[in-house]
């Protein structure tokens, strides 16, 4: 039986981010919303994707977890999350990330339950649990449903919007400081659209292996453009628009075929497709389903 504690409510990583008593500035901040997922077997084969915090609010408090995708996990028995550590003021510790290391089949992976919808939650108490019996402090800055946007919202969006994208592609990272990378792109298809059907849409950004889970964002800062050209200044718009789990590849014959964004492994291998620097995001509503069936699943009971 699975075991979900409620945490206390945490403030979002983008609440009141213009106050002059913060310390860290919102991109400072992204920096320690993602996790570098290592997926393992007992004989050595590794696989690499992106995670970021998300905290599944509740009445009686949150459930904080890491989003990612299937696929990232599938086929591997263990896996590896990476946390930063905090001060005793609190304030983030750059390297020497602690790593949480867990087995997959141990109850604390959740699916969504449509089995075409790549997404997946891990539940990380237990690790929270240890850090309580020891002096250690963690320090990541999490999502939460507030950062969603509305279906009215997502209308008011131009068919062109950027976006930025943050995570480990080809497992690439700022090792000695346990830092992602932050790209920039353009929707390439309208986020309201459902893109041939699916509650997804494109990006037009360079997705390689490794950026499978990464969180695709807005974030205009001081000022918004509205649709029709005009400017709004002093105003802030940050979206969660969803998360990144493949896009289209031409084939060495010329085929044009989807493939979910590969895991970066330690294995060379040779190049049998091209990417075409798109990227298939899955909407951020997807979340609140799956949060919804976490809470609603009968072989879990929650405890206070």
């Amino acid at each position: 039986m699975v075991k979900l504690r409620f945490e206390e409510p945490k403030e979002c990583i983008f609440s009141n981010i213009y106050t002059m008593t913060q310390q860290l500035s919102l991109f400072e901040k992204l920096e320690f919303s993602t996790t570098r997922i290592m997926a393992f077997d007992d004989a050595g084969c590794k696989q690499y994707g992106t995670g970021f915090f998300y905290d599944i609010l509740v009445d009686k408090g949150t459930i904080p977890v890491v989003l990612t995708n299937k696929h990232v996990l599938h086929g591997m028995p263990h896996a590896q999350i990476n946390f930063s550590r905090a001060d005793e003021s609190g304030n983030p510790i750059y390297g020497e990330p602690y790593k949480f290391r867990f087995d997959i089949n141990s109850g604390l992976v959740f699916y969504h339950p449509d089995s075409s919808v790549d997404l997946c939650a891990i539940a990380f108490q237990p690790l929270l649990r240890q850090m309580e019996g020891a002096d250690l402090k963690l320090f990541h800055q999490h999502f939460d449903k507030s950062l969603i946007p509305t279906v009215a919202q997502l209308k008011e969006l131009d068919s062109v919007e950027d976006i930025i994208m943050i995570g480990y592609p080809n497992a690439l990272w700022d090792e000695v400081n346990n830092i992602p990378l932050v790209r920039k792109g353009i929707t390439a298809t309208p986020a309201w659209l459902d893109f041939n059907g699916k509650k997804e849409f494109v990006i037009d950004a360079a997705c390689f292996p490794g950026s499978s889970g990464s969180p695709v964002l807005i974030c205009n800062i001081g000022n918004v453009k509205d649709k029709f050209g005009g400017i709004q200044f002093g105003i802030n718009r940050i979206y969660l628009l969803g998360l990144l789990y493949g896009g289209p590849q031409q084939t060495i014959e010329g085929e044009i075929c989807v493939k979910t964004v590969p895991d970066a492994t330690q294995t060379p291998y040779a190049l049998s497709s091209i990417p075409n620097n798109l990227g298939y995001v899955i909407k951020s509503e997807r979340i609140l389903e799956l949060s919804e069936y976490i809470l609603t699943l009968k072989s879990a009971t929650y405890r206070v």
